[in-house]
Protein backbone atom coordinates (compact mmCIF):
# COMPACT_ATOMS: atom_id res chain seq x y z
CA UNK A 1 0.00 0.00 0.00
CA UNK A 2 1.54 3.33 -1.07
CA UNK A 3 1.34 5.98 1.71
CA UNK A 4 0.63 9.57 0.82
CA UNK A 5 0.14 12.81 2.44
CA UNK A 6 -0.86 15.96 1.13
CA UNK A 7 -0.21 20.18 1.78
CA UNK A 8 -2.86 22.94 1.81
CA UNK A 9 -1.55 26.64 1.62
CA UNK A 10 -4.40 29.21 2.25
CA UNK A 11 -5.10 32.95 2.52
CA UNK A 12 -5.62 34.95 5.34
CA UNK A 13 -8.35 37.56 4.44
CA UNK A 14 -10.40 40.35 6.23
CA UNK A 15 -13.73 39.29 6.49
CA UNK A 16 -14.88 42.30 4.97
CA UNK A 17 -12.78 43.92 2.32
CA UNK A 18 -11.21 40.26 1.68
CA UNK A 19 -7.61 41.84 1.64
CA UNK A 20 -4.70 40.21 2.41
CA UNK A 21 -4.01 39.86 6.65
CA UNK A 22 -0.37 39.74 7.96
CA UNK A 23 -0.99 37.64 10.42
CA UNK A 24 0.30 33.89 10.06
CA UNK A 25 2.80 34.01 12.80
CA UNK A 26 -0.38 34.90 15.49
CA UNK A 27 -2.82 32.40 13.72
CA UNK A 28 -0.10 29.40 13.91
CA UNK A 29 0.32 30.07 17.59
CA UNK A 30 -3.70 30.05 18.07
CA UNK A 31 -3.73 27.09 16.21
CA UNK A 32 -1.29 25.69 18.34
CA UNK A 33 -2.69 26.16 21.33
CA UNK A 34 -5.60 23.80 20.66
CA UNK A 35 -5.40 19.81 21.42
CA UNK A 36 -6.18 19.29 18.00
CA UNK A 37 -2.99 20.59 15.83
CA UNK A 38 0.46 19.13 16.39
CA UNK A 39 2.66 22.34 15.49
CA UNK A 40 4.56 20.08 12.51
CA UNK A 41 1.09 20.12 11.27
CA UNK A 42 1.19 23.92 10.37
CA UNK A 43 3.77 26.27 8.77
CA UNK A 44 4.21 29.40 7.61
CA UNK A 45 4.56 30.60 4.36
CA UNK A 46 6.35 32.98 2.04
CA UNK A 47 4.03 36.13 2.95
CA UNK A 48 2.89 36.52 6.14
CA UNK A 49 -1.22 36.38 4.84
CA UNK A 50 -0.38 32.40 4.14
CA UNK A 51 -0.12 29.69 6.21
CA UNK A 52 0.08 25.39 5.33
CA UNK A 53 -0.78 22.39 6.64
CA UNK A 54 0.19 19.16 6.10
CA UNK A 55 -1.73 15.87 6.76
CA UNK A 56 0.59 13.27 8.60
CA UNK A 57 1.52 9.85 6.22
CA UNK A 58 -1.82 8.42 5.06
CA UNK A 59 -2.83 4.89 4.11
CA UNK A 60 -6.65 5.55 2.95
CA UNK A 61 -8.26 8.73 1.59
CA UNK A 62 -10.66 8.46 4.21
CA UNK A 63 -7.92 9.16 6.58
CA UNK A 64 -6.53 12.26 4.70
CA UNK A 65 -9.64 13.56 4.24
CA UNK A 66 -10.28 13.46 7.94
CA UNK A 67 -6.85 15.22 8.47
CA UNK A 68 -7.42 18.10 6.03
CA UNK A 69 -11.53 18.71 7.45
CA UNK A 70 -9.55 18.85 11.29
CA UNK A 71 -6.63 20.91 10.11
CA UNK A 72 -8.64 23.42 8.17
CA UNK A 73 -11.03 23.70 11.39
CA UNK A 74 -8.83 24.46 13.88
CA UNK A 75 -6.98 26.76 11.62
CA UNK A 76 -9.98 28.34 10.43
CA UNK A 77 -10.98 28.97 14.36
CA UNK A 78 -7.72 30.42 15.26
CA UNK A 79 -8.04 32.69 12.15
CA UNK A 80 -11.65 33.96 13.18
CA UNK A 81 -10.77 34.45 17.13
CA UNK A 82 -8.40 36.77 15.53
CA UNK A 83 -10.35 38.92 12.59
CA UNK A 84 -9.72 37.15 10.40
CA UNK A 85 -10.74 34.95 7.60
CA UNK A 86 -9.17 31.40 6.07
CA UNK A 87 -10.10 31.09 2.52
CA UNK A 88 -9.21 28.04 0.10
CA UNK A 89 -8.46 29.75 -2.98
CA UNK A 90 -5.38 29.40 -5.65
CA UNK A 91 -4.87 33.12 -5.60
CA UNK A 92 -5.97 36.77 -3.63
CA UNK A 93 -9.24 37.66 -5.53
CA UNK A 94 -8.16 41.23 -4.50
CA UNK A 95 -5.14 42.83 -3.38
CA UNK A 96 -4.01 46.36 -1.19
CA UNK A 97 -1.84 48.87 -2.79
CA UNK A 98 0.86 47.64 -0.16
CA UNK A 99 2.67 44.75 -0.61
CA UNK A 100 2.17 41.68 2.44
CA UNK A 101 4.81 41.50 4.54
CA UNK A 102 7.49 38.21 4.13
CA UNK A 103 8.00 36.10 6.64
CA UNK A 104 10.71 36.59 8.64
CA UNK A 105 13.35 33.71 7.66
CA UNK A 106 16.51 33.84 5.91
CA UNK A 107 15.36 32.17 3.29
CA UNK A 108 12.32 33.98 2.12
CA UNK A 109 14.46 37.38 2.90
CA UNK A 110 16.95 36.06 0.42
CA UNK A 111 14.06 35.77 -2.06
CA UNK A 112 12.70 38.79 -1.26
CA UNK A 113 16.48 40.34 -1.97
CA UNK A 114 16.54 38.47 -5.52
CA UNK A 115 13.31 38.94 -6.45
CA UNK A 116 11.22 41.51 -4.97
CA UNK A 117 8.06 42.02 -6.88
CA UNK A 118 7.65 38.38 -7.75
CA UNK A 119 8.23 37.90 -3.85
CA UNK A 120 5.15 40.92 -3.39
CA UNK A 121 2.88 39.07 -5.95
CA UNK A 122 3.02 35.63 -4.56
CA UNK A 123 -0.33 35.46 -2.91
CA UNK A 124 -1.07 32.33 -4.48
CA UNK A 125 -1.84 28.87 -2.87
CA UNK A 126 -1.17 25.38 -4.11
CA UNK A 127 -1.61 21.90 -2.80
CA UNK A 128 0.91 19.49 -2.81
CA UNK A 129 0.78 15.08 -3.22
CA UNK A 130 3.19 13.25 -1.82
CA UNK A 131 3.54 10.12 -2.75
CA UNK A 132 6.39 7.59 -1.13
CA UNK A 133 8.41 5.34 -3.74
CA UNK A 134 10.61 2.81 -3.32
CA UNK A 135 14.03 4.94 -4.04
CA UNK A 136 15.07 8.19 -6.20
CA UNK A 137 15.98 5.92 -8.94
CA UNK A 138 11.99 4.45 -9.08
CA UNK A 139 11.25 8.18 -8.38
CA UNK A 140 12.52 9.57 -11.29
CA UNK A 141 11.27 6.52 -13.43
CA UNK A 142 7.47 7.99 -11.68
CA UNK A 143 8.53 11.32 -12.97
CA UNK A 144 9.13 10.71 -16.29
CA UNK A 145 6.00 8.78 -16.60
CA UNK A 146 3.43 11.31 -15.01
CA UNK A 147 4.51 13.93 -16.37
CA UNK A 148 2.28 13.70 -19.57
CA UNK A 149 -0.88 13.48 -17.23
CA UNK A 150 0.06 16.77 -14.89
CA UNK A 151 -1.60 19.32 -17.82
CA UNK A 152 -4.85 17.15 -16.64
CA UNK A 153 -4.39 17.60 -13.02
CA UNK A 154 -3.77 21.24 -13.67
CA UNK A 155 -6.97 21.20 -15.36
CA UNK A 156 -9.11 19.56 -12.81
CA UNK A 157 -7.82 21.51 -9.47
CA UNK A 158 -7.87 25.35 -11.40
CA UNK A 159 -9.24 27.56 -8.74
CA UNK A 160 -7.49 31.18 -9.35
CA UNK A 161 -9.43 32.41 -11.92
CA UNK A 162 -9.57 36.15 -10.29
CA UNK A 163 -7.19 38.51 -9.34
CA UNK A 164 -6.91 42.30 -8.75
CA UNK A 165 -10.64 42.29 -8.47
CA UNK A 166 -11.14 40.79 -11.88
CA UNK A 167 -11.87 38.29 -13.69
CA UNK A 168 -8.20 37.29 -15.26
CA UNK A 169 -9.92 35.08 -18.05
CA UNK A 170 -7.57 32.04 -16.91
CA UNK A 171 -8.87 29.26 -15.01
CA UNK A 172 -5.86 28.92 -12.72
CA UNK A 173 -3.78 32.37 -12.69
CA UNK A 174 -1.44 31.07 -9.85
CA UNK A 175 -0.27 28.53 -12.66
CA UNK A 176 0.57 31.75 -14.31
CA UNK A 177 1.94 33.51 -11.59
CA UNK A 178 4.27 30.68 -10.64
CA UNK A 179 5.60 30.67 -14.19
CA UNK A 180 7.65 33.52 -14.19
CA UNK A 181 10.78 31.94 -11.66
CA UNK A 182 13.32 30.56 -13.44
CA UNK A 183 12.31 26.68 -12.85
CA UNK A 184 8.75 26.00 -12.73
CA UNK A 185 5.93 24.39 -15.69
CA UNK A 186 6.28 20.51 -16.23
CA UNK A 187 9.46 18.52 -15.43
CA UNK A 188 11.59 17.54 -18.29
CA UNK A 189 12.14 13.73 -18.59
CA UNK A 190 15.34 12.72 -17.67
CA UNK A 191 17.82 9.72 -18.46
CA UNK A 192 17.80 8.47 -14.39
CA UNK A 193 18.99 9.22 -11.25
CA UNK A 194 22.37 10.99 -12.24
CA UNK A 195 21.07 13.05 -14.90
CA UNK A 196 18.08 14.48 -12.37
CA UNK A 197 20.94 14.99 -9.84
CA UNK A 198 23.42 16.56 -12.61
CA UNK A 199 20.68 18.59 -13.68
CA UNK A 200 19.38 20.25 -10.67
CA UNK A 201 22.99 20.55 -9.47
CA UNK A 202 23.78 22.60 -12.55
CA UNK A 203 20.57 24.88 -11.96
CA UNK A 204 22.22 25.72 -8.64
CA UNK A 205 25.60 26.24 -9.77
CA UNK A 206 24.78 28.47 -12.43
CA UNK A 207 22.48 30.65 -9.63
CA UNK A 208 19.31 29.87 -11.48
CA UNK A 209 17.87 28.78 -7.90
CA UNK A 210 19.49 29.31 -4.15
CA UNK A 211 18.47 25.75 -2.97
CA UNK A 212 16.53 22.74 -4.38
CA UNK A 213 13.22 23.93 -2.37
CA UNK A 214 12.85 26.78 -5.43
CA UNK A 215 12.93 23.47 -8.53
CA UNK A 216 8.95 24.89 -8.67
CA UNK A 217 8.53 22.14 -11.64
CA UNK A 218 4.99 20.67 -11.32
CA UNK A 219 6.32 17.22 -9.72
CA UNK A 220 9.90 16.75 -8.43
CA UNK A 221 11.45 14.26 -6.10
CA UNK A 222 11.25 15.36 -2.46
CA UNK A 223 14.40 16.18 -0.86
CA UNK A 224 13.19 15.60 2.68
CA UNK A 225 10.61 12.21 2.28
CA UNK A 226 11.32 9.51 0.40
CA UNK A 227 8.34 10.37 -2.04
CA UNK A 228 7.68 12.28 -5.36
CA UNK A 229 5.75 15.52 -5.07
CA UNK A 230 3.02 16.50 -7.12
CA UNK A 231 2.94 20.51 -6.86
CA UNK A 232 0.82 21.60 -10.30
CA UNK A 233 -2.67 21.80 -8.31
CA UNK A 234 -4.16 24.79 -6.62
CA UNK A 235 -5.66 24.51 -3.59
CA UNK A 236 -9.14 23.14 -3.41
CA UNK A 237 -12.48 25.10 -2.34
CA UNK A 238 -13.79 21.81 -0.65
CA UNK A 239 -11.64 19.11 1.18
CA UNK A 240 -13.65 15.91 -0.59
CA UNK A 241 -11.70 17.94 -3.56
CA UNK A 242 -8.70 17.69 -2.60
CA UNK A 243 -9.36 13.71 -1.76
CA UNK A 244 -10.18 13.26 -5.16
CA UNK A 245 -7.01 14.40 -6.55
CA UNK A 246 -4.55 13.35 -3.95
CA UNK A 247 -6.35 9.78 -5.00
CA UNK A 248 -5.78 10.55 -8.73
CA UNK A 249 -2.12 11.14 -8.09
CA UNK A 250 -1.72 7.86 -5.63
CA UNK A 251 -3.14 6.09 -8.41
CA UNK A 252 -0.83 7.80 -11.18
CA UNK A 253 2.35 6.95 -9.01
CA UNK A 254 1.07 3.19 -8.83
CA UNK A 255 0.54 2.59 -12.25
CA UNK A 256 4.11 4.49 -12.89
CA UNK A 257 5.99 1.97 -10.56
CA UNK A 258 4.13 -0.84 -12.02
CA UNK A 259 5.01 0.18 -15.65
CA UNK A 260 8.71 1.09 -14.84
CA UNK A 261 8.85 -2.71 -13.44
CA UNK A 262 7.07 -4.00 -16.21
CA UNK A 263 9.44 -2.32 -18.47
CA UNK A 264 6.68 -0.56 -20.62
CA UNK A 265 7.82 2.42 -22.75
CA UNK A 266 7.77 5.66 -21.02
CA UNK A 267 5.10 7.80 -22.63
CA UNK A 268 6.34 10.65 -24.90
CA UNK A 269 5.63 14.38 -24.98
CA UNK A 270 8.02 17.10 -26.13
CA UNK A 271 8.97 20.06 -23.98
CA UNK A 272 7.64 22.61 -25.98
CA UNK A 273 4.12 20.51 -27.14
CA UNK A 274 3.91 19.82 -22.73
CA UNK A 275 4.55 23.34 -22.05
CA UNK A 276 1.78 24.68 -24.61
CA UNK A 277 -0.75 22.35 -23.30
CA UNK A 278 -0.18 23.25 -19.60
CA UNK A 279 -0.77 26.91 -20.90
CA UNK A 280 -4.11 25.83 -22.48
CA UNK A 281 -5.16 23.77 -18.85
CA UNK A 282 -4.28 27.35 -17.22
CA UNK A 283 -6.43 28.84 -19.49
CA UNK A 284 -9.09 26.94 -19.95
CA UNK A 285 -9.37 24.47 -16.52
CA UNK A 286 -12.05 22.13 -17.91
CA UNK A 287 -13.91 24.39 -19.84
CA UNK A 288 -14.34 23.32 -23.50
CA UNK A 289 -11.70 20.99 -25.16
CA UNK A 290 -8.84 19.47 -23.10
CA UNK A 291 -5.68 18.36 -24.25
CA UNK A 292 -5.26 14.29 -23.74
CA UNK A 293 -1.77 13.31 -22.58
CA UNK A 294 -0.59 12.85 -25.97
CA UNK A 295 -1.85 16.51 -27.06
CA UNK A 296 -4.40 16.28 -29.17
CA UNK A 297 -7.65 18.32 -28.25
CA UNK A 298 -10.42 16.40 -27.10
CA UNK A 299 -13.59 16.61 -24.92
CA UNK A 300 -12.71 16.61 -20.97
CA UNK A 301 -14.88 13.86 -20.44
CA UNK A 302 -12.82 12.03 -22.94
CA UNK A 303 -9.89 12.96 -21.07
CA UNK A 304 -11.30 11.91 -18.02
CA UNK A 305 -12.34 8.22 -19.22
CA UNK A 306 -8.99 8.17 -20.37
CA UNK A 307 -7.61 8.82 -17.74
CA UNK A 308 -9.67 6.32 -15.20
CA UNK A 309 -9.10 3.53 -17.66
CA UNK A 310 -5.34 4.15 -17.02
CA UNK A 311 -5.24 3.97 -13.46
CA UNK A 312 -8.61 2.03 -13.11
CA UNK A 313 -6.13 -1.12 -12.33
CA UNK A 314 -4.26 0.94 -9.20
CA UNK A 315 -7.62 2.29 -8.17
CA UNK A 316 -8.93 -1.07 -7.92
CA UNK A 317 -6.09 -2.50 -5.89
CA UNK A 318 -6.03 0.87 -3.46
CA UNK A 319 -9.80 0.33 -2.82
CA UNK A 320 -10.48 3.74 -4.16
CA UNK A 321 -12.49 3.03 -7.08
CA UNK A 322 -15.57 3.80 -5.98
CA UNK A 323 -14.64 7.19 -3.59
CA UNK A 324 -12.49 8.66 -6.86
CA UNK A 325 -15.08 7.78 -9.76
CA UNK A 326 -18.46 9.18 -7.17
CA UNK A 327 -16.13 12.28 -7.06
CA UNK A 328 -14.88 12.67 -11.11
CA UNK A 329 -18.56 12.50 -11.55
CA UNK A 330 -19.43 15.42 -9.85
CA UNK A 331 -17.12 17.11 -10.71
CA UNK A 332 -18.08 17.09 -14.42
CA UNK A 333 -21.29 18.33 -13.54
CA UNK A 334 -20.32 20.97 -11.15
CA UNK A 335 -17.07 22.16 -12.76
CA UNK A 336 -14.16 23.19 -10.96
CA UNK A 337 -12.88 25.58 -7.83
CA UNK A 338 -12.69 28.19 -10.65
CA UNK A 339 -15.98 27.94 -12.53
CA UNK A 340 -17.77 28.08 -9.33
CA UNK A 341 -15.81 31.48 -8.44
CA UNK A 342 -16.60 32.78 -12.01
CA UNK A 343 -20.88 31.77 -11.13
CA UNK A 344 -20.19 33.26 -7.97
CA UNK A 345 -18.78 36.28 -9.32
CA UNK A 346 -21.22 36.61 -12.01
CA UNK A 347 -23.93 36.33 -9.92
CA UNK A 348 -22.95 38.54 -6.72
CA UNK A 349 -19.75 40.26 -7.68
CA UNK A 350 -16.84 40.00 -5.37
CA UNK A 351 -18.75 39.55 -2.17
CA UNK A 352 -20.71 36.42 -2.96
CA UNK A 353 -17.00 35.37 -4.32
CA UNK A 354 -15.92 36.17 -0.82
CA UNK A 355 -18.66 33.54 0.97
CA UNK A 356 -17.58 30.81 -1.44
CA UNK A 357 -13.95 30.61 -0.68
CA UNK A 358 -14.00 31.26 2.74
CA UNK A 359 -17.31 28.95 3.93
CA UNK A 360 -15.77 25.95 1.60
CA UNK A 361 -13.29 25.79 5.11
CA UNK A 362 -16.23 24.36 6.38
CA UNK A 363 -17.31 21.74 3.37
Amino acid sequence: MLTFGVEEEYLLVDPVTGLPVPRSEEVRAAAGLGRTVDEREMQCELLQAQVEVATPICLALEEAGGHLLRLRHAVGAAAESLGCRLAAVGAAPVVGTTPVPVTDRPRYLAMHTDAGQLVDEQLINGMHVHVGVPDREMGVGVLNRIRVWLPTLLAMSANSPLWHGHDTGFSSWRTMVFSRWPVSGPPPRFTDLDDYENRTEALLAAGAVRDKGQLYWHARLSENYPTVEVRCPDVQLRVDDAVLLAGIVRALVATAIRDEKDGEPVPECSAELLQAVTWRAARHGMAGMLSDPLGRLTSCGDVLSMLDRHIGPALEALGDTREVNALLHRLLRQGTGADRQNQAFAAGGFPAVLDLITQSIEA
